[in-house]
């Protein structure tokens, strides 16, 4: 469980190591460049929504996404603002099919993509900051089980328990083809989806018990429990000590090594042994994943690993990506990795704060950042990790009671009105 709400004291201390820790220089260009940020969200970031509530994108062509969407309003968390938990989350539910499938972009509607499994979690995001659950009564929480529904009906194809991806790009790794598959191939059960998916029955379970729902909280853990040691007992592979995706319709695994295969480490109560093989051998593995700036989306070792720009696409076959390192760290804490997540947290606050401006994703080779530019999204998470991992604080943990607004509280840092 993520650590209770620290007094004053605490934050005083994490903030000054957090302030030793990255140096003078580096702390002084810190509140600019977040001020800069900040003002591209503000003003590029918050849109106008067919002249309904404001809505929240990172992307400057103005489309809505579904796991973007919880990590940008985990770094909004940062200066108390869950609103866009709230508008957001509406707008997607509302477009809901009756079959339960949500498209996993609000502009662009994809017909075989359903929203990534981080709705529950966006709704739980929200309304610990929010105040309350009540706006989640009623139809928004049978809409959300409905959505969970259809994930355990329709993508789950031989109804072993375990769901499947469209594609490589339904998964958000857009171009990791040779481990989720082509368009419409759907036919891999996805180690991240099914990790994904049980947060979010864990996120279920607790708004059900707000809500009084106590019977369905019952359900929604007793679900999570079973597909967590589903996902531990399918994916995990003795003999490399990695979990792998799983072809449903050859069932074999998919032996390719991407950055899919740690998310156990942030959703599951791993064995510890594993936890440990998986970190040892694979995750600080510098002819793997630690190359110079950690972690890679493919192991250095896979074919079509690669670090260039792609046409029309963006590349997961090789560079670092800020969301899955940012649950990667908080990963390592939760196996007792407590110096390697720390040294992970700075290392991408470094690795982000030496670009000239935030960017989409970054070369694992030189650190230098690709994509968008500006980017206002996700990547923005890079520059809190460390405070949040001095301060041993887990905002994605279903069971963490308060979510904090750490710039505001530690750094003194407010958010443009």
């Amino acid at each position: 469980m993520a650590d209770m709400m620290p007094d004053d004291q605490a934050c005083q201390a994490a903030t000054r190591r957090f302030k030793e820790r990255i140096g003078g220089a580096a702390w002084d260009l810190l509140p600019q460049r977040l001020g800069e940020l900040n003002r591209d969200i503000a003003t590029r970031g918050i849109l106008p929504y067919r002249n309904q509530a404001d809505l929240l994108t990172g992307y400057s062509y103005g489309e809505f996404y579904d796991w973007d969407l919880y990590f940008e309003n985990l770094y909004l968390s940062y200066y108390g603002i869950g609103r866009f938990c709230r508008t957001n989350l509406e707008r997607f539910l509302d477009q809901q099919h009756s079959s339960g499938f949500i498209s996993r972009s609000l502009i662009l509607k994809r017909d075989r993509q359903h929203f990534k499994p981080f709705l529950a979690q966006i709704a739980l995001l929200g309304a610990r900051q929010l105040g309350g659950f009540t706006w989640l009564q009623g139809r928004y929480f049978e809409r959300l089980e409905r959505y969970l529904d259809y994930w355990f009906w329709y993508c789950d194809l031989d109804k072993n328990g375990l769901c499947v991806w469209d594609s490589a790009d339904h998964s958000g790794m857009d171009n990791q083809d040779s481990r989720a598959g082509g368009w419409g191939s759907s036919a891999i059960e996805g180690v991240d989806l099914n990790c994904y998916l049980a947060r979010e029955l864990r996120a279920m379970a607790v708004i059900a018990e707000a809500l009084g729902l106590s019977r369905k909280a019952v359900g929604f853990t007793e679900h999570a429990q079973r597909l967590e040691q589903l996902i531990d007992q399918t994916f995990w592979d003795e003999t490399d000590g990695f979990y792998y995706d799983r072809h449903e319709r050859e069932g074999r695994a998919v032996r390719v090594k991407s950055v899919a295969g740690f998310i156990p480490l942030w959703a599951l109560p791993l064995p510890q042994a594993r936890a440990d093989r998986l970190v040892r051998e694979h995750l600080l593995n510098p002819a793997e994943f630690w190359r110079p700036f950690p972690v890679a989306s493919y192991a250095k070792t896979e074919p079509d690993h690669h670090q260039q720009l792609v046409a029309d696409n963006c590349n997961w076959r090789g560079p670092v990506w800020i969301p899955t390192n940012y649950m990667i760290a908080h990963g390592l804490r939760r196996a007792g990795f407590v110096a390697e997540a720390k040294d992970l947290a700075y290392r991408t606050f470094a690795m982000v704060l030496a670009e000239t401006s935030t960017r989409e994703y970054y070369n694992a080779e030189t650190g230098c950042g690709l994509g968008l530019d500006p980017f206002w999204g996700w990547s923005s998470l890079a520059y809190l990790m460390p405070l949040e991992q001095e301060l041993g604080y887990d905002p994605t943990d279903p069971a963490c009671p308060i979510i904090q607004p750490l710039a505001a509280r530690c750094l003194g840092l407010r958010f443009p009105s």
